[in-house]
């Protein structure tokens, strides 16, 4: 796709074209495409239309109903946040009061957008011409907003952001471009200094314009977000999905946070403020309670595991791993609880043995801190994935006091 083909896609011709079309299938589109062609249409358009069908049929999953009414690329889909994430960094920008903020790295534009709609007036620019015309594009509900080719390196901090209200977004390229994996899909980096625009760039943005933030790897090691600043991990369904550094007016609370996201339910954060200094942990299986926690990956990716075992006044089975043993039954929103109705040392002997016993043929299987094949274990306990004839069972395969082990547990009702 080209951005001709993107200006007739966001014409009243393309953009009714596009509305008519079903719901895409695979199986229909070389069809779909040949009767395109009949009507009249160029074979690039026809082939624009089929594209952006299938990717905002794809992005309902990300952006739910406003997918229709956006354009996409393959990488650029993948690569934005989602609808639930791009809110929670427009909410920062509003409660600052900000006027207007710079998009340096702004993608198909879905961070603008939110930002945007509640009132900020958004300067996005994308060094891919493409995708900047896309981003401008689905900025059209928002005239004073706009997007355009451009490196993120041009930007001129105004004389006085604060007066000004003027803040800046940055979404470093964490991908290689024109490097593709197996799958076609742009090469992925996670070292800080492969980064683009460089790390030292946003912090020289950062010096300039108070009200900053940069959206980041969720590998981010925790020693380098400078002091004063926030660093928040954000996860989506159980899911680390980035770690976004705040500074000035942005930061809600100085130092590391977590910002859990599920579907039908209230986001829940947690900060340093709650989180337990040097949590204790169990040296061995009889140190296990009758409840585990397994905290929230975001709060396990920002060291906060501290704010689980205060909380239950519990102890962690093996530090950073995110399981957390206690005697309490406490409802958290940053972590699930389950009930353990037994503990062993792992081996896939006694493993086999004890499911046989029980007439298990029926397995959810969750690990942290064992590395082992899934499939491959199914196959040593002679246990598939479908649920069998027999009962089911979850197990929790970790390490306790430096021991593998293994853990069977029912989750708890909420």
């Amino acid at each position: 796709m080209d951005i001709q083909t993107v200006r007739w896609l966001a014409s009243p011709e393309g953009h009714a074209r596009l509305h008519e079309l079903p719901a895409y299938r695979e199986a229909d589109a070389v069809t779909t495409a040949a009767r395109l062609r009949s009507e009249g249409l160029a074979p690039e358009h026809a082939a624009g239309l089929l594209t952006q069908k299938r990717l905002q049929d794809k992005a309902k999953g990300k952006f739910g109903e406003f997918a229709e009414g956006m354009l996409f690329t393959p990488d650029g889909l993948e690569q934005a946040s989602r609808l639930e994430v791009a809110a929670t960094h427009a909410g920062r920008f509003a409660a600052a009061s900000l006027a207007t903020v710079h998009d340096l790295g702004c993608g198909i534009g879905s961070d603008a957008m939110a930002m945007s709609a509640l009132g900020v007036t958004v300067h996005g620019v994308d060094a891919d011409p493409l995708t900047a015309a896309i981003a401008d594009v689905n900025l059209r509900p928002w005239p004073d907003s706009r997007a355009r080719p451009g490196v993120a390196e041009d930007f001129e901090a105004p004389i006085d952001p604060l007066h000004s209200r003027v803040g800046v977004w940055l979404d470093p390229a964490r991908r290689t471009p024109g490097q593709t994996d197996h799958t076609g899909r742009t090469r992925r980096v996670f070292r800080l200094d492969e980064i683009s625009p460089s790390w030292e760039f946003v912090l020289s943005v950062a010096r300039d314009v108070p009200a900053t933030g940069a959206k980041l790897s969720p590998s981010l090691p925790h020693d380098i977000p400078p002091l004063g600043t926030e660093a928040q991990w954000t996860s989506w369904q159980g899911t680390v999905l980035e770690c976004a550094v705040w500074w000035g007016p942005l930061v809600k609370e100085a130092g590391r946070s977590a910002r859990i996201l599920r579907k039908d339910a209230p986001p829940v954060e947690v900060d340093q403020r709650t989180c337990e200094d040097d949590p204790d942990v169990a040296g061995s299986l009889a140190d296990l309670g009758p409840w585990l926690y397994e905290a929230d990956r975001a709060v396990t990716r920002a060291g906060l595991i501290g704010t689980v075992t205060g909380a239950v006044s519990g102890r962690e089975l093996e530090a950073g791993l995110g399981y957390v043993s206690s005697d309490r039954a406490l409802d958290l929103g940053h972590a699930r609880r389950y009930e353990v109705l037994e503990a062993m040392p792992f081996s896939v002997k006694g493993l086999r043995a004890w499911l046989r016993e029980r007439g298990v043929t029926g397995l959810t299987v969750k690990k942290r801190g064992i590395r082992l094949d899934e499939d491959q274990l199914r196959k040593q306990l002679k246990i598939g994935r479908g649920a069998g004839s027999g009962d089911s069972a979850t197990i929790v395969l970790t390490r306790v006091g430096g021991t593998q082990a293994v853990l069977v547990v029912r989750p708890a009702a909420v």
